[in-house]
């Protein structure tokens, strides 16, 4: 497990308080949440939140605001920098990522899309 040296993911005091609400009602004891990004959504990617047990292999570990975010090493290069949040509005809540690596967002805002070579990746 490998404590990431920048801010690799800061969340909100929204945001925090609703991972500790989360983590208090698991069914499951979790240790925090874990992002990551699939491939989907018509602009490629999408933000994926789940409950971490414990740490995987090679994931970076991000403490904030009292909470961990276990950050998916395939994940970290498309989310580092990012902000978590965590918005209701009158139709929906959930998370939200203000990612300055994004260069494109579908209108429904549920993917994203990078320039991967600013990120390193091959085309």
């Amino acid at each position: 497990m490998a404590a990431f040296a920048t801010n690799a993911l800061s969340l909100t005091d929204a945001a925090a308080a609703r991972v500790k609400d989360l983590i208090a009602k698991a069914d499951t004891p979790a240790a925090g949440l874990r992002v990551g990004v699939k491939t989907r959504g018509c602009s490629g990617m999408s933000y994926v939140v789940e409950y971490a047990e414990e740490p995987r292999p090679f994931e970076d570990v991000v403490e904030d605001k009292g909470v961990k975010i276990f950050i998916d090493p395939t994940a970290l290069m498309f989310i580092v920098g990012s902000v978590m949040d965590y918005r209701t509005d009158k139709l929906q809540s959930g998370f939200v990522f203000e990612n300055p690596n994004e260069t494109a967002r579908c209108g429904c805002g549920e993917s994203f899309s990078v320039d991967k070579g600013a990120v390193g990746v091959g085309s």
